[in-house]
């Protein structure tokens, strides 16, 4: 790489909650700069006063905790550039601007909106461009002067260069824009406010960043920012230009690019529904990237161990929620039993759990755990699948019941209810063939025999192993279920 030991920065605004291409940008850059033995920032871009909130800053914090990802500088951390909060760095935009406006890379543009609005609105009539015509680009003293003296607002306009801007992207290569496609642009407002086009390649020059990793939506203001750093540099305020990488779209449904408003983009959806860490995190890294041709499934060390930016791929990448459950699942599986167990917590009480914290068995948890381990695809799959063991009687589900009461269930309940009472119950093997004996008597096989006796006793058709469930919940809890279903049928 251009720098044996990488800077990189992770710039989110407090505004919402975070989402999962954003989780996307951290991870490739976290990844990028533990492989390289480099730096991760933690810089917090909180300019905008009427989006940002301390709730959205704190949800941002609290989130890369959740994910493992540590910042070498930062909030909470500091660091030899420290503040980190953009809001609290405005005396140095303002002295940045104030030093481009001297410096004549910068000037003040009188144009109202409307004007402005009709110049496009003309442009765009005669087939050319629609961006700022420089209009007050060379102004002079007494043009200047009349505009003052008509108490015109003004903002500060960057000055961009004449000639083609060329750079190489670490993803895409050799890319090229043409000055009539990057015209002049703000970077103070009215009010004196600076705007993100100042203040990110401010931040980045002054914080050293080396490498800028950011997604493809941002790539159009590269060329801007590579103008903004050749006269930061003149200047004195910055070093050097980074590198720039831009990170391919995440596409959602009908392959359009996955929006803040797309249901599946928000992060808490994850978190919420029971996604690991290690799992949700392993699925973003293949958007865009891969471990190997015959290997989806690795651990955060084993992939900042093979993590490079020439290895992305350009392509827009599709976020597919099924493969990213599949993922999940073979981490749960993963786990160290114990592990899973405490993973599996909050999902055993309030307000997850619908039984009572006294009807709790934690004796009765653990055996049944190791068989949850092998089934459940998110760790909110738990509640469903073990409330038959916490209540004192199971759920209900009409469409269960429906499916399984089919036939004469009266008569198989009647025969199974007599071979398990006389089975062994320590034994799962000696109550599967209790069953399976029932459902020979009655023309049946094991599949459509235990259908029955599974919603009799957990009150669904779909669940954990039902034989090691029989045993657990013990005999005298299973038979008064299916006593108590015998009584519903002959009603």
């Amino acid at each position: 790489m251009a720098n044996a030991t990488p800077r990189v920065r992770f710039c989110p605004s407090p505004t919402g909650n975070p989402h999962v291409g954003l989780v996307r940008t951290a991870l490739f850059n976290w990844a990028f700069a533990r492989h390289h033995g480099g730096t991760f920032v933690f810089r917090i871009e909180d300019t905008d006063a009427a989006r940002d909130s301390e709730e959205s800053y704190g949800q941002l914090l609290d989130s890369l905790r959740w994910l493992g990802f540590t910042w070498d500088e930062g909030p909470e951390v500091g660091g030899p550039h420290a503040p980190y909060r953009q809001s609290e760095r405005m005396d140095i935009y303002k002295d940045v601007a104030r030093k481009l406006l001297d410096g004549g890379y910068a000037y003040h543009c009188y144009c109202t909106t409307e004007e402005l609005d009709a110049r496009r609105a003309a442009a765009r009539a005669a087939g050319k461009p629609s961006g700022y015509d420089g209009h007050c680009r060379e102004l002079t003293t007494v043009q200047v002067e009349a505009y003052e003296g008509e108490h015109r607002a003004s903002i500060v306009r960057f000055r961009m260069p004449d000639e083609p801007i060329t750079f190489t992207d670490l993803v895409r290569g050799e890319l090229t824009f043409t000055p009539d496609n990057v015209p002049d642009f703000g970077i103070v407002r009215a009010n004196g406010a600076p705007l993100y086009t100042l203040v990110n390649p401010v931040d980045d020059a002054l914080m050293e960043i080396t490498h800028v990793l950011r997604g493809e939506d941002l790539l159009s203001s590269t060329p801007r920012q590579i103008a903004l750093y050749k006269a930061l540099i003149e200047l004195g305020v910055a070093k050097t230009t980074p590198a720039f990488g831009h990170l391919p779209y995440v596409m959602g449904e009908g392959n359009k690019k996955l929006s803040k408003r797309d249901p599946e983009a928000s992060l808490n959806l994850y978190r919420e529904r029971g996604f690991l860490p290690e799992g949700l995190l392993n699925y973003l890294s293949l958007l865009g990237w891969s471990f190997s041709k015959d290997q989806d499934i690795f651990s955060i060390e084993e992939m900042v161990a093979k993590f490079d930016i020439p290895d992305v791929n350009a392509n827009p990448a599709r976020f597919d929620l099924k493969k990213a459950e599949s993922i999940n699942a073979d981490h749960i599986r993963l786990l160290d039993p114990k592990a899973f167990a405490d993973a599996c917590a909050p999902w055993l009480r309030a307000p997850h759990a619908n039984w009572a914290p006294e009807d709790f068995d934690a004796a009765a948890w653990e055996r049944i755990a190791p068989y949850a381990q092998t089934r459940v695809t998110v760790l909110s799959d738990i509640t469903d699948n073990v409330d038959f063991l916490f209540l004192k009687e199971p759920v209900e589900d009409q469409a269960s019941w429906d499916k399984a009461m089919k036939g004469d269930p009266e008569a198989l309940l009647t025969t199974a209810r007599e071979n398990l009472a006389a089975a062994d119950w320590s034994d799962p093997e000696s109550l599967k063939q209790a069953v399976l004996t029932a459902g020979e008597a009655h023309g049946l096989k094991l599949g459509k025999a235990q259908a029955p006796v599974r919603v009799a006793v957990t009150g669904r058709t779909i669940g954990l192993p039902l034989f090691e469930s029989l045993e657990i919940l013990g005999k005298d809890r299973s038979l008064s279920r299916i006593d108590a279903t015998l009584a519903k049928l002959a009603a």
